[in-house]
């Protein structure tokens, strides 16, 4: 499989979970890695600050940046997209990670969070992706990747969460549309999105503790991204993947070292059919 050695990643919510993985998949290659996250000072319940990850990435062989962002700071974003590209010299990939979550009906979503899931999710991958363009623009092999889940418009992915799944389909579009605005520039624009529920925090504080241990470690979502991100960026863009469909096509068959508990059957993510 190609490498990431010397290409330089931004990557938002990078912290922990599946930000925090591909990093430190991409430092394995020897890859630049802007690890651009909230999460400064240890969290009382969660695991991970933007400096720890940055410690791990370059215990792992590659170089890093940490850099405290709040995604919903239009200006914070072009000042952090700017460090990121000055420290290392240009910027070759973007992975719009950072995302909140609130899998509650209408009557149980309130504006302040209906506003963070639109700012965190759907606004921050437009404005990341708008920040990061110039220097894209400069890439021999440029890719944008949206962890965002493949558009199918059926009531039942909206009724239990319409305001969730406005703004991560937010994010689908945004794969749809910028794929074909920059085609002829050969910026690819993908999104990735698991066919599995996967052992993060979202999961472990969203859903039943069956279901986290039904999942797969973020490890799947990581190497499935290395995938993507290694592959030409001409020939591989406007696509929906899912980890499986990724990793099958690049030959692998066992996917049992990926699963928390080992022999359960994988829990099926939403919005995959």
């Amino acid at each position: 499989m190609a490498s990431l050695a010397g290409k330089t990643l931004f990557v938002t919510g990078a912290s922990r979970g599946i930000g925090r993985e591909i990093a430190l998949r991409a430092a394995r290659d020897g890859a630049n890695v802007a690890i651009a996250a909230k999460t400064a000072e240890p969290h009382p319940k969660l695991k991970g600050t933007i400096h720890t990850v940055a410690a791990e990435v370059e215990a792992a062989g590659g170089k890093a940046l940490a850099i405290a962002l709040d995604v919903r700071d239009e200006d914070a974003i072009a000042r952090a997209v700017e460090l990121a590209a000055l420290t290392f010299g240009g910027l070759d990939i973007l992975v719009n990670n950072a995302s909140a979550i609130s899998l509650t009906r209408t009557p149980a979503t309130p504006a302040r969070r209906f506003d963070l899931m639109m700012g965190v999710n759907v606004r921050a991958t437009f404005l990341c992706s708008q920040a990061a363009l110039a220097h894209l623009r400069r890439s021999a092999n440029p890719h944008i990747l949206n962890l965002a889940p493949p558009l199918a418009m059926r009531a039942d992915w909206f009724a239990p969460h319409t305001a969730y799944t406005i703004s991560k389909y937010g994010m689908s579009l945004c794969t749809l549309g910028m794929a074909e605005e920059f085609r002829a520039e050969g910026i690819a624009v993908n999104s990735l999105w698991p066919a599995t529920t996967i052992a993060t925090a979202a999961v472990e504080f969203n859903f039943p503790p069956a279901i986290l241990a039904a999942s797969r470690y973020p490890a799947i979502m990581a190497d499935a991204a290395h995938a993507i991100l290694t592959s030409p960026s001409r020939d591989t863009t406007g696509n929906f993947f899912l980890d499986e469909e990724v990793l099958r096509a690049t030959g692998v068959t066992d996917f049992g070292r990926y699963a928390v508990t080992p022999g359960v059957a994988p829990f099926k993510d939403l919005f995959v059919d």
